[in-house]
C-alpha cells in the first residue's frame, strides 16, 4: 500500500475512534446516572430508617419512663403493705395474749372415766421434782434465723445438758448421718459441710425427734420396733437400747407424720413424748433414766394430736405448738405441767413469728433459755421470755 492511501485512510480511523469514544462516553454517563439514582434511593431510605429508629427509640424510652414510674409506685405499695402487715401482726399479737388461751381438752366421758381410773390406780402417784425450776414461757422475746441448710425437714440442735457449742445436725427424716459442726460461727458461714465431721449412726434413724444429752445421742431406730438408741457421741459406740413399751404406735404430732416418738430435755432431765393406738386423741408424757433409759413415771396428757406440729418440755411443763394444713403461725396453745402448780388457764398462749412453712422441730436448750427450730429449710434461734408460775 501506497503513502498516498495511508493518508487516506487516517481521516477514517480517527473519525470510528471518535465514535466509539462517544459511545464510551454516553455509557459511563448512563451507568453514572443509574448509580446517583440508586445512591439517591439509598439515602432516602436511610433517612426514613433513620427517622423511625428515633421514633422507635422515643417511644421505647417513654414506655421505660413509665415502667420505672409504675415500678416505683409498685415498690411503695409493697413496702405501705408491709408496714400495714407488720402493724396488723403486732396488733393481732396484742390481742392474742389478752385472750386466755382456748382450751385443748374434748369433752369425752369415756376418757375422762378412763383418767379418772387411772388416777385411783395410782393414787398418790405425783411427780416429785429434782430441782427448785418454776419457770414457763412467757412470749418470744426475740427470733434469730441463721441460715437456710438442707432439706425441708430436719433438726439441729446442741447438747442439751452439757457446755459444748458444737451444732449437730440431722438432715432429712431418715438417714444414718450427722453432721457435727465445732461452733455456730463454722455453721453459719460455710453453706457446704466441708467444715462438718461427720458421724455415720450403726442404725438409721427416723423423725426428727432426736436428742444430744451429756454427750450422748438418743434417736430412734428407723426399722423394726420403735427402739430408742443410746448412742455415746465421744467413742462412736452404742451404750444402750430400749424398746418402748407402748403397743401400736402412731405419729405423735398430727402435722408430722415422720415423727413417732420424740425425746425432750428440760431442767429436770430427759424426757419422751409420744401417742398410742388406745388414746390416739391425745399426746403422751413420759420421764426416762437417761442413764438406763427405764421409765420413771407416765402420764396422758389434755394435748390433742391434731394439728400439733412440734412439742417441747421446760421446768416439767410440756408445751405443744399447734399450726394448720396450710401452714400458718405456730402458736403454743395447750401445756401440761406434771407437777401441778401451773394451771392450763394460767399458761401464756405463746405464738411465734411467722416465716417459712411449719417446724418439723423444736428443740429446748435449758442452759440457753431458747428453741432451735427448723422451719421448712430454715433453721431459726427462738430466745424465750419466761415468768414464774403461777401456783395452784
Amino acid at each position: 500500500m501506497g503513502p498516498w492511501r495511508c493518508l487516506l485512510l487516517l481521516p477514517l480511523l480517527a473519525a470510528a475512534l471518535r465514535a466509539q469514544q462517544q459511545q464510551f462516553m454516553e455509557y459511563m454517563e448512563r451507568r453514572l446516572a443509574l448509580l446517583e439514582e440508586r445512591i439517591s434511593q439509598w439515602h432516602d431510605q436511610s433517612s426514613r430508617y433513620s427517622t423511625e429508629l428515633r421514633d422507635f427509640k422515643n417511644q421505647v424510652l417513654g414506655m421505660l419512663e413509665t415502667a420505672e414510674k409504675e415500678r416505683e409506685a409498685l415498690r411503695s405499695e409493697a413496702e405501705s403493705a408491709a408496714v400495714r402487715v407488720d402493724r396488723l401482726e403486732r396488733e393481732v399479737d396484742y390481742l392474742e395474749t389478752q385472750n386466755p388461751a382456748p382450751p385443748c381438752v374434748e369433752v369425752d366421758e369415756t376418757l375422762m372415766e378412763k383418767q379418772v381410773a387411772t388416777a385411783k390406780q395410782r393414787k398418790n402417784e405425783k411427780y416429785t421434782k429434782l430441782t427448785d425450776c418454776s419457770d414457763t414461757i412467757a412470749s418470744v422475746r426475740a427470733m434469730k434465723i441463721l441460715k437456710r441448710f438442707g432439706s425441708t425437714s430436719g433438726l439441729w440442735t446442741k447438747d442439751a445438758a452439757g457446755n459444748s457449742e458444737k451444732i449437730y445436725v440431722f438432715d432429712g427424716t431418715a438417714n444414718d448421718t450427722v453432721y457435727v459442726f465445732p461452733r455456730m460461727r463454722e455453721f453459719t458461714l460455710f453453706s457446704a459441710t466441708r467444715k462438718a465431721a461427720r458421724i455415720k449412726l450403726p442404725y438409721p434413724w427416723v423423725g426428727t425427734g432426736h436428742l444430744v444429752y451429756d454427750g450422748h445421742l438418743y434417736y430412734i431406730r428407723q426399722q423394726g420396733p420403735f427402739q430408742v438408741i443410746k448412742f455415746n457421741l465421744a467413742n462412736k459406740t452404742v451404750v444402750d437400747s430400749s424398746v418402748f413399751p407402748a403397743e401400736e404406735q402412731i405419729p405423735v404430732f398430727g402435722l408430722s407424720p415422720f415423727t413417732y416418738i420424740e425425746m425432750a430435755a428440760d431442767e429436770e432431765g430427759l424426757w419422751a413424748i409420744y401417742a398410742t393406738k388406745e388414746n390416739e386423741k391425745n399426746i403422751c408424757l413420759a420421764k426416762l433414766d437417761p442413764t438406763s433409759l427405764d421409765i420413771e413415771q407416765m402420764w396422758d396428757t389434755p394435748c390433742p394430736r391434731e394439728n400439733a406440729e412440734g412439742a417441747f418440755v421446760v421446768c416439767g411443763t410440756l408445751h405443744v405448738a399447734y399450726n394448720t394444713r396450710l401452714p400458718s403461725r405456730s402458736r403454743v396453745q395447750c401445756v401440761f405441767d406434771v407437777s401441778g402448780t401451773l394451771a392450763p388457764e394460767d399458761a401464756s398462749l405463746v405464738y411465734f413469728p411467722k416465716r417459712y412453712g411449719s417446724h418439723s422441730s423444736m428443740k429446748y436448750s435449758p442452759r440457753e433459755r431458747q428453741i432451735y427450730a427448723w422451719d421448712d429449710g430454715y433453721q431459726i434461734i427462738y430466745r424465750m421470755e419466761m415468768k414464774k408460775k403461777l401456783e395452784v
